[in-house]
């Protein structure tokens, strides 16, 4: 009878845990909503857009500007390549690796990308390969969002 009544236990800890993630991920889509709709003139500078005070998890989105699109073209090749975006995203990589050709910090920045580490204007970081899947998928449309408007 013990190990019935763990096995519940276990079970209602379980399905709060998955109630617990699915209102984190609708706060995430509010956020992101709540940001594109915010979006007026979008600031291409070192501080990013307004997308910039999105975040995942509690964690706030490295600011994408000027000095960050080899870090962004990077992420967005990470991001095709593993098919978490497509459309147009391939574009707008090519864009951008066209606007930071010779550049040294700009294409090292650009290789880190494309291994999944997006670099910010503001000095933070955020490494996609620990994220899951779904929080992957929100990451790269936030960089393809400001990246387009760096072009």
């Amino acid at each position: 009878m013990h190990v019935r009544s763990t096995f519940v236990a276990l079970a209602l800890l379980a399905a709060g845990a998955s109630v617990q993630a699915n209102n984190l991920l609708d706060q995430l889509k509010e956020q992101a909503g709540a940001a594109v709709n915010s979006q007026g003139s979008g600031n291409s500078g070192a501080g990013g857009s307004a997308l910039s005070n999105l975040s995942l998890g509690g964690f706030k989105m490295p600011a994408i500007g000027s000095s960050t699109i080899g870090s962004a073209a990077g992420v967005l090749e990470y991001c095709v390549k593993n098919n978490y975006l497509g459309g147009d995203a391939a574009s707008v990589k090519d864009k951008l690796l066209a606007k930071i050709t010779g550049q040294k910090k700009q294409e090292n920045d650009f290789a880190s990308g494309a291994k999944g580490l997006l670099k910010g204007g503001d000095g933070k970081s955020l490494n996609l390969k620990g994220l899951s899947s779904k929080v992957k998928e929100k990451a790269c449309d936030y960089v393809l969002k400001n990246a387009t408007s760096l072009i």
